[in-house]
């Protein structure tokens, strides 16, 4: 039988039967030792192949069928457990605030590299816009401006008020959307305004380390009532990137990508080679420093955690 994997609990999947019944499926064995060396073998957004038990109550995932794309991460901590948090995607949403809690730049980046390494186009959306300040709405138009800039679409939006609600729904439309972010962005409250069916549990921001706690505990996939799903994950901490080659790393930068053929050399690390176009465009301001700063951070395997 070949069902959508729909929720995953960690040792349990729950997968949507292509009948339209949903089961609690295990994993076989012998399935953990096909060359996948992730912490999840499946994750939510997969097709499986799987076969009921004979109480009919529950099933063995038996094949993992290909995927077309995925976002992947690794942990920073010293396991260096890597993690698929969705598969087959249309897109990404990052949900990320400038305060309680804050969300750097260098971890933007870093999620960004990784849908641009599987080819995933990715949207930030900027949440809590209820609590912005003159000077904060000064601080939001430059972060979306650099992105912006580089063909990031950015949207600011109050989850807690409704205000831009309507312009992400539009974009969720009939579209298999991985929706992420640190813990405490307001996450679930985003997804509990464009969906209310949902009625996810919502938490508040910890007093002494200025982190959310988690209130979404696995990933799992919520349909939408106007057309498309949802991938709701867990808040992420920790973003480490995978299976990205340092010579490869600029072509997923896309301000890089369209400059780095007119350097003077053709394996250029775009560090501290002479000519380099991507250099001299950091130094005019054609390439924000952030960004660069991100670049460099990830090609010398800096932790930009947070």
């Amino acid at each position: 039988m070949r069902g959508l994997v729909v929720k995953s609990t960690g040792s349990w999947y729950t997968v949507l039967g292509e009948d339209g019944r949903r089961v609690d499926c295990r994993i076989k064995g012998k399935f953990r030792t096909q060359g996948i060396k992730t912490t999840n073998p499946v994750a939510v957004g997969d097709w499986v192949q799987y076969t009921l038990e004979p109480d009919q109550e529950s099933a063995i995932i038996t094949h993992l069928e290909p995927r077309r794309n995925y976002i992947i991460r690794r942990s920073v901590n010293l396991s260096k457990q890597t993690q698929i948090i969705g598969a087959n995607l249309d897109q990404a949403l990052l949900v990320v605030t400038l305060a309680s809690p804050p969300t750097s730049l260098g971890f933007i980046d870093r999620f960004l590299v990784t849908a641009e390494a599987y080819s995933i186009p990715a949207m930030l959306v900027f949440n809590k816009l209820d609590l912005f300040s003159d000077e904060g709405l000064e601080i939001l138009a430059d972060y979306m401006s650099v992105y912006e800039n580089i063909g990031y679409s950015c949207y600011a939006v109050s989850a807690e008020e409704g205000t831009n609600i309507d312009k992400i729904q539009a974009l969720l439309k009939d579209k298999v959307t991985l929706v992420s972010g640190h813990s405490g962005v307001g996450k679930s409250t985003l997804i509990n305004a464009i969906e209310p069916a949902a009625e996810l549990r919502t938490g508040e921001i910890s007093d002494w380390s200025d982190r959310g706690k988690h209130t979404t505990t696995f990933a799992e996939m919520i349909d939408l009532d106007f057309g498309g799903k949802l991938i709701d994950t867990p808040g992420i901490r920790e973003l480490g990137i995978v299976d990205i080659e340092k010579d490869e790393l600029s072509h997923f930068f896309p301000e890089m990508r369209e400059r780095m053929n007119a350097c003077r050399f053709h394996n250029c690390r775009h560090i501290n080679e002479p000519n380099c176009v991507v250099i001299e465009a950091v130094a005019c301001g054609a390439i924000a420093e952030s960004r660069y700063d991100s670049y460099l951070s990830i090609y010398h395997n800096q932790d930009t955690r947070s």
